[in-house]
């Protein structure tokens, strides 16, 4: 298993390379500007980008997805259901991306966005069971994603909730590598630290904690803080709509 994080500040971010060093065969996940680090990376470390993957049509910056899928001769993935005007790799709720010895499993987890994934990976070196999720702007350290960048923010509310249970269920150890940290628009209480277990969350954060439905659904509808500058224009963007 290779395994680098990208963090980001202008906008915000996480992004990832992860694969299997052994086969040379790596994704990478929620890439932003410029490209040139990621190619770089898969370079230093001699392996070939089969998948760049974007966890969700993003609101608050334009992706370098396709444009690194085109330079890396990969295939850009998006959930099938993404309202896209370009041509993608669609995946579903249980498909398995193959890497050589590593595999990452799509997980739906609308609730941020419809076509929200998170991808559970495993390093079939190591066990059988997955290592770490790559929970996007579903599941962050000490916070959940807002609701409302795609959606009403009630109805964003209930498929998160839906999402939450689904992550709820993994091992306490599995590690959360989220797509934002602290200074990211798309949360309320991110921690500065950009990773974490399911375990500690399970704990300790308090969006995550919430067990029923109608306080969940309230809780993540108040105090919206403000959208993210052009949101509906950088999804357009993201979405192939609009240039």
């Amino acid at each position: 298993m290779i395994l680098r994080q990208f963090l980001h500040f202008e906008p915000v971010a996480a992004s990832y390379l992860f694969g299997c060093g052994g086969k040379a065969s790596a994704a990478i996940v929620d890439p932003v500007f410029p490209i040139e680090p990621y190619l770089d990376a898969a370079s230093a470390t001699g392996m070939r980008i089969l998948y760049v993957i974007d966890t969700h049509v993003h609101a608050d910056h334009v992706s370098a997805g396709r444009d690194l899928a085109e330079a890396a001769g990969a295939e850009y993935v998006l959930f099938e259901g993404a309202d896209a005007g370009f041509a993608f790799l669609g995946v579903k709720d249980g498909d398995v991306l193959e890497l050589g010895n590593v595999t990452a499993t799509v997980v739906h987890t609308p609730g941020h966005t419809p076509e929200h994934i998170s991808m559970l990976v495993t390093d079939r070196t190591r066990a059988a069971e997955p290592w770490f999720a790559l929970t996007g702007h579903t599941l962050m350290v000490g916070d959940l994603g807002r609701t409302e960048l795609a959606s009403s923010a009630e109805d964003g509310a209930r498929s998160l909730f839906a999402s939450v249970q689904r992550l709820k269920n993994l091992p306490d150890h599995v590690e959360v590598l989220p797509g934002a940290f602290s200074g990211s628009v798309c949360g309320r209480l991110l921690s500065g630290k950009p990773t974490s277990t399911i375990g500690f969350e399970r704990r300790f954060n308090r969006a995550f904690r919430i067990e029923d439905e109608a306080a969940f659904v309230s809780a993540m509808t108040a105090d919206i803080p403000p959208s993210p500058p052009e949101a509906a224009r950088t999804r357009a963007i993201n979405a192939g709509k609009t240039e």
